[in-house]
């Protein structure tokens, strides 16, 4: 059965107490937002995600989009959802004023999109997509394009799209065929074919704003050679309302194992007139702009399943009797004990918990660093934010979608046999996070990304963004009696850490396989000890709230259980991954291509 609530009183927690102390101070510009503002908000969201957006999440899976004469249609209930969802500005929730939007923190806008991706993943691509393609063209195009499309796509009136991949060429865009060619008006006529296009086509908005990547006449070979173009399905007229066909067609959706009521698209595009947002072949930083933003909301995608996974699984847990307590029966008017009693079961939902509650400590720190690269004014803050984003970008989307798909995977455990069968639902959770490993740059790119780009820039300085105040938070809590061994496991794992990345660094110069071959182990060990320093930090404050008398006990001594079980259960896990870096690649890489 699909259950979930909005776990709101983790999410308040992760805003108005675990980052209190950042470094990124606070924000003037988002002073008006206050935490009973904020709470509101959430708490809004919230029935949203419960009440509308949960009960078509199993039905739109079992019904999945249709195409009949080019037309893409949306299982039943989605076009009055998403009309509610955008008449009730949830849309604009982050978006600046200026276009429409209500300028909400990235730590509150993130949380929402937690629920909404909890109660149903293959809705959340519609409006998260249009977000992402909002914030490359505010940073890159014209004014003129800024004026005409930011307000309809920031409201939701209209919807956006990424259009990287093709038949021949993911991640390695260089190869991309598809070509832009000037006109005299200072438009551009472009021709090709896109695959695996999210939201590319469907009967949710009148017109559909495709962000597409294609090479001019005289571009050079590569990356080097590729420039962005904003390309509206429909040519709008003069007063915004869509216009003719723009020559762009859908030639099949994909048929996928998954977020099957998320529409994804094979496109053509036969001479679509478009206008070039950013320089010409400097496509891929404005595209990165939107990529980076897509890739944290994905990395929170994984979250939203993990958490929707383990409120499933305690659930069935709760419900199910099968065999008896191990230390003496527990429910003697049954035949048999719930299955909760189990050590085993409690092994399964106390990682699931865990794993969804580092995650989103994690990513309400990175959420306050997208804050604080937006709205300081201190230039040395602002560097600091930037500098962290970088660093935990790749971390998020991978650490998060691994997590959340083994979460996923935990339940369908915890079911047995009843989480193979679709009716359960909790196999559609499975189903539903594999593709978020994949998109936006597979989970292994993510990795090279960390270890050969984040890693070394600037000698080492987006590392400091991190290293500096986990030392800062290891040196101050030292002499804590009560948490003397939990802060001797951070700084142990971060040891490991601080030596892992000695060790990438002085090998990936003589030779880049090393590096390559310990990326993935790298990107883990990082996020398990940036996991660890908030459970940790969350640990104390819990002890001092149940110090204070506080009112809300019970969310203070479950807090520290499960950072508690962090620590004994899961941090260990970074001893294997420093492990495996210091093995290197030699018995990665010995056996010749034929031998596989």
């Amino acid at each position: 059965m699909q259950v979930y609530e909005a776990p709101l009183r983790d999410m308040k927690f992760v805003i108005h107490e675990l980052h209190q102390d950042d470094g990124f101070g606070n924000l003037e510009a988002l002073e008006e937002f206050s935490p009973d503002l904020v709470d509101a908000v959430l708490e809004e969201a919230a029935k949203v995600a419960q009440e509308v957006l949960l009960p078509l999440n199993r039905s739109g899976d079992m019904e999945g989009c249709t195409l009949e004469n080019g037309v893409v249609r949306t299982p039943k209930g989605f076009r009055e959802a998403y009309e509610m969802f955008r008449d009730g500005g949830w849309c604009a929730l982050a978006s600046d004023a200026e276009w429409g939007g209500q300028g909400l923190p990235e730590a509150v806008n993130k949380m929402t999109e937690e629920m909404i991706c909890s109660a149903n993943l293959s809705f959340s691509l519609y409006p998260g997509l249009t977000h992402g393609g909002t914030t490359a063209i505010e940073a890159y195009a014209s004014d003129d394009l800024k004026r005409f499309y930011l307000p309809k796509m920031v409201s939701g009136e209209w919807s956006g799209t990424m259009c990287l991949t093709e038949p021949h060429c993911g991640t390695d865009l260089g190869m991309l065929r598809t070509k832009a060619v000037p006109q005299e008006d200072g438009s551009y006529k472009l021709s090709g074919a896109k695959i695996f296009i999210s939201a590319g086509e469907h009967d949710l908005t009148p017109n559909i704003i495709h962000l597409v990547l294609a090479r001019l006449p005289d571009a050079p070979a590569g990356v080097k050679g590729i420039s962005l173009f904003l390309v509206p399905k429909y040519l709008p007229k003069e007063d915004g309302t869509p216009g003719p066909s723009n020559g762009v067609s859908v030639a099949a959706i994909e048929h996928k194992m998954g977020l099957k009521a998320s529409a994804t698209c094979q496109l053509n595009f036969d001479d679509s007139t478009g206008w070039l947002v950013g320089k010409p072949n400097k496509g891929m930083e404005a595209m990165f702009k939107m990529m980076n933003t897509e890739r944290v909301s994905v990395g929170v995608q994984g979250l939203g399943v993990g958490e929707a996974a383990y409120q499933s699984a305690v659930w069935y847990a709760k419900e199910r009797l099968q065999g008896r307590s191990l230390s003496g029966v527990k429910n003697p008017n049954g035949p048999a004990d719930p299955i909760i009693v189990h050590p085993d079961v409690r092994r399964m939902l106390m990682t699931m918990r865990a794993y969804n509650e580092g995650c989103r400590a994690l990513g309400g720190w990175v959420s306050r660093a997208l804050d604080a690269e937006k709205h300081a004014t201190d230039p040395e803050v602002k560097q600091r934010a930037e500098d962290f984003i970088a660093l935990m970008t790749p971390v998020v989307k991978a650490l998060f979608t691994d997590l959340g798909h083994e979460s996923a995977n935990i339940a369908v455990q915890v079911y047995g046999g009843h989480g193979y069968i679709a009716e359960s639902g909790v196999e559609q959770y499975a189903r539903d996070a594999r593709i978020a490993m994949i998109y936006e740059g597979t989970n292994g790119i993510q990795a090279l990304d960390l270890v050969g780009r984040k890693m070394p820039a600037h000698m080492g300085r987006y590392l400091r963004s991190f290293f500096h105040p986990v030392s800062q938070f290891v040196d101050a809590n030292k002499g804590d009696a009560q948490f003397k061994p939990m802060i001797e496991a951070l700084e142990k794992a971060f040891g490991a850490l601080q030596l892992s990345t000695a060790t990438i660094a002085q090998k990936g110069m003589k030779d880049p396989e090393e590096a390559g071959a310990a990326a993935t182990d790298y990107l883990r060990l990082t996020g398990l000890v940036a996991m660890a320093y908030c459970f940790a930090k969350s640990a104390l404050i819990a002890r001092d709230r149940l110090g204070e008398g506080s009112e809300d006990a019970g969310f203070y001594k479950a807090k520290l259980a499960t950072a508690q079980f962090y620590f004994d259960r899961i941090l260990p896990q970074a001893t294997a991954a420093f492990l495996a870096i210091k093995a290197g690649k030699a018995s990665m890489m010995a056996l010749e291509d034929a031998a596989f």
